[in-house]
């Protein structure tokens, strides 16, 4: 099995800027996943931001956990629980409106760094879309038009908590996925581990490495890509031991982003689209009630539909 992609960004301005691009390139067509390493956010700001958000799942979510876990009588369970997940979350939108002052429960400094985190992680968020457009052989700033819809992108976090579990074996942390939106981000714990991704047929764990970030393809890529770049199943198994924190952020199209191959790429594969045209809101009502099943199927009801709907050219900034 090959070894699990780590970027170093520090080396995209060097001598070894073409192995690293080409690297990048390799993970986005075999992975969908690959670590980044000296991406230009601080280690002492990523400390502080695992330290409030941990100090918040204690403070104010571990308690709630506990007593869902006792309702739902989850410690005793005997057979394969398929239905939900050992997970402790809440969400941050920021993009296009936050409402990270109306989240119940946040002290004012863990607000306050949330959002700097948050608008530290939209800018990376752009520089890698950059990076993909220039190994796709895209113009700079294609795909943030693409995501871009009548009112910029969407931009939103999920922080989760996987405590410690009883049974792992019967309930997983998180049920195997794809993500539905655009580029992920996640900061993962770096002592406690649980993340994997399907690849060749095998579940591989994802590395937990200190300050690092994990980055993930989604399914909107897939279908921009015409299919070159791959969203990719992955889920997280709960632990007996440990308490894993795991914050996401998913750089996503504009609710009204119209979603297509783009033209150049399908030209260049010589293939027709082999994706759908739809408008990205349309794709996430359909995802919310198929999350945990297969993608394709997805994919191909909006092949369906485009012969009778009539969705309109990329909006653009």
């Amino acid at each position: 099995m090959a070894t699990f992609p780590v970027v170093n960004m520090e080396k995209l301005n060097g001598e070894e800027r073409a192995a690293t691009m080409d690297l990048i390139k390799d993970a986005c067509e075999n992975w969908g996943f690959f670590e980044l390493v000296s991406h230009g956010i601080a280690p002492e700001f990523m400390d502080t931001v695992e330290r409030l958000t941990k100090e918040h799942y204690r403070k104010c979510m571990e308690q709630r956990f506990k007593e869902m876990v006792e309702s739902k009588g989850l410690e005793a369970v005997q057979s394969e629980i398929d239905d939900l997940d050992w997970e402790s979350t809440f969400f941050l939108r920021h993009l296009p409106v936050s409402n990270i002052s109306e989240i119940p429960d946040l002290e004012d400094e863990y607000r306050k760094v949330m959002k700097e985190f948050a608008s530290q992680l939209e800018k990376l968020a752009e520089q890698l879309l950059d990076l993909l457009c220039e190994n796709l052989g895209l113009e700079k700033g294609y795909l943030k038009k693409a995501f871009y819809g009548s009112k910029g992108p969407t931009f939103g976090t999920k922080v989760s908590n996987y405590p410690p579990c009883p049974k792992p074996e019967l309930i997983k942390g998180l049920r195997a996925h794809t993500d539905a939106g655009g580029i992920i981000l996640l900061f993962q714990d770096d002592k406690v581990s649980g993340l994997q991704l399907l690849k060749d047929d095998q579940w591989v764990d994802v590395p937990p490495m200190r300050h690092s970030l994990v980055i993930n393809l989604g399914d909107q890529l897939e279908v921009i890509t015409n299919g070159k770049y791959k969203s990719v199943l992955h889920r997280v198994i709960a632990q007996t031991d440990g308490n894993r924190m795991s914050i996401a952020s998913f750089y996503n199209p504009g609710s009204d982003a119209v979603i297509y191959p783009a033209p150049t790429l399908v030209e260049k594969d010589e293939k027709k689209d082999l994706y759908p045209k739809f408008v990205f809101e349309d794709y996430m009502k359909l995802y919310a009630g198929v999350k945990f099943q297969a993608k394709e199927p997805r994919f191909e009801a909006f092949k369906k539909l485009e012969t009778t709907a009539n969705v309109g050219p990329i909006a653009t900034a």
